[in-house]
């Protein structure tokens, strides 16, 4: 039972911190929660983390709290998963309702406008360092299909702008053909070696 909150603590601890001191989107909470929990905690491994990146993406609503949701249940079920997202949602509720207070003060503030500006800096090396890492576990799966759907997809979307829901579903679905032909494939090598064992 200690054990059990001691996980919640820090669970709550980690999302709220990452959550508080993140900006620029759902991407680079994303890479950050990857170097919290895979590489400092060890909850999870990098197979774990690129699957819950993938899901948070392709699901309705932000991306940190779907990474949380599955995080928190992956820890604790659904206790573990309120815990995330609450730890996940107060920081940006909390931050936003100070600005939108005083959004006119924020909005005419030049030492303020400036600081946003040179964040977005940090921001893009952040999210260019998520893309190499998750480029990087595609390519260590040696797989031609899953490299190749890498670079169309990616092609797709800079070149043609193509809708990033769009391409995801496509590449699920390419998946999940490519998981069926291999089942297929395996459940016919089967038969074939129990003739061969019959025939002997």
């Amino acid at each position: 039972m200690k054990e059990k909150k001691h996980i919640l603590w820090q669970l709550f601890k980690a999302t709220f911190m990452l959550s508080a001191f993140t900006f620029g989107g759902g991407f680079v909470i994303v890479s950050l929660m990857k170097k919290k929990f895979v590489e400092e905690l060890k909850w999870l491994d990098e197979d774990e983390m690129l699957d819950i990146t993938a899901i948070a993406q392709s699901s309705p609503g932000p991306i940190p709290i779907n990474a949380s949701v599955i995080l928190g249940y992956r820890m604790c079920g659904i206790v573990g998963s309120l815990v995330a997202i609450l730890g996940t949602a107060l920081p940006p509720m909390i931050i936003i309702s100070l600005i939108s207070y005083f959004y006119a003060q924020f909005r005419s503030n030049t030492v303020i406008s400036t600081a946003l500006m040179v964040m977005r800096a940090g921001v893009a090396a952040v999210i260019f360092d998520v893309v190499i890492n998750l480029a990087k576990n595609v390519i260590a799966t040696k797989r031609a299909l899953y490299i190749g759907l890498m670079i169309a997809a990616f092609i797709a979307k800079v070149a043609f702008g193509i809708d990033a829901m769009i391409l995801i579903l496509v590449c699920l679905g390419i998946g999940i053909a490519d998981l069926i032909i291999t089942l297929n494939k395996n459940k016919l090598e089967k038969k074939e070696q129990v003739k061969e064992g019959v025939n002997i």
